[in-house]
């Protein structure tokens, strides 16, 4: 009997990988590596150091789920490296099923952990955050969609600490006003709504939430949130969108009185999601940025890694230093 009878060392995939759209990188003759299934602008180094095992250990024995984890975001490890983390209250079973997000669906959740809001608010002491994203998934099986279990947990962040300042990161309440006052009485010093995609890929890419409800709901805590207030949305690129259609979507935020905006990279968090159409190259997020602020958007943040709370502490002390700029005169 042969030996390769014996022993075939010959790699196998159980899975194909997912189908990804060619990377627009070209081979340089520099180069030993020619590009791989990523551009390279999609390449992340590793962090250093055990800060990341600290952060995770913390959100673990708190009993905490992070929009980090469920949603396989790109930068968790250099967040929680940071000692930062976007929570996710109410559970991790979300009532919609969008095409975009890896949340698990549920249509029957688990009931609400009336302990919830200080076990957030002792973990944002805890990590020693100034600014704390605090996100939901969506809860279409509650009277009021859980708002006031999310204006608790500002309650509780408040009670810990009078310096954190706080960002809600809300589902659309499925429309109801009643709701959104109950979270603008939480007076959080964020209030963002993401839009997600242009208007002509939103019955595909979301599951009940519309791109009208969305720009009605924001322009809703706008008028009705106190001045000091600011409204920040944030979508994705790479779903097949075009330019056009993306700097109109621009347009309908800046007319309904978003002060930011985020702009980032959709990448594919399993198999059964929606495939990503094409990588968008830095010079064209750069673009989307200069456009944004050309028609007069007060705040922008884009780039391929950016997510709707990426780097949000930087965000709200730049954006309120421009707000405060853009005021003056």
């Amino acid at each position: 009997m042969l030996d390769t009878e014996i022993f075939d060392a010959t790699p196998r995939l159980k899975k194909r990988l997912n189908v990804l759209p060619n990377n627009p990188e070209k081979k340089t003759p520099e180069s030993a590596v020619g590009p791989g299934r990523f551009p390279s602008w999609l390449h992340r180094k590793l962090p250093k150091g055990n800060v990341l095992w600290t952060t995770g250990q913390l959100l673990n024995d708190k009993r905490l789920h992070t929009v980090c984890e469920e949603a396989k975001c790109p930068n968790l490890l250099e967040c929680w490296s940071k000692k930062t983390a976007t929570f996710l209250v109410m559970g991790n079973q979300c009532s919609r099923s969008c095409g975009f997000c890896d949340i698990a669906f549920s249509k029957s959740a688990a009931p609400l952990d009336p302990d919830e809001p200080q076990r957030v608010a002792e973990s944002i002491i805890a990590l020693g955050l100034r600014h704390a994203v605090i996100t939901m998934v969506a809860r279409d099986d509650l009277p009021d969609g859980g708002a006031a279990h999310l204006a608790n947990v500002v309650t509780a962040v408040r009670m810990a600490s009078k310096e954190v300042t706080v960002e809600l990161l809300t589902s659309d309440f499925s429309g109801e006003e009643k709701s959104l006052d109950i979270i603008l009485a939480a007076a959080p010093e964020i209030f963002n709504h993401n839009i997600e995609t242009v208007r002509e890929l939103t019955p595909r890419v979301r599951h009940k939430a519309t791109y009208e409800r969305t720009l009605a709901l924001l322009r809703y805590v706008k008028k009705q949130g106190p001045s000091h207030l600011m409204v920040k949305s944030g979508m994705m690129v790479g779903l097949g969108e075009s330019a056009e259609q993306v700097e109109r979507t621009l347009r309908d935020l800046k007319e309904v009185g978003c002060d930011i905006i985020t702009i980032g990279q959709y990448l594919q968090p399993s198999r059964n999601k929606l495939r990503v159409k094409a990588f968008i190259p830095p010079e064209q997020f750069q673009a989307y940025e200069a456009y944004g602020y050309a028609i007069d958007i007060p705040y922008m943040y884009c780039g391929p890694f950016v997510r709707s709370s990426y780097n949000a502490n930087l965000v709200i002390r730049q954006a309120g230093t421009r707000l405060r700029t853009i005021t003056s005169e």
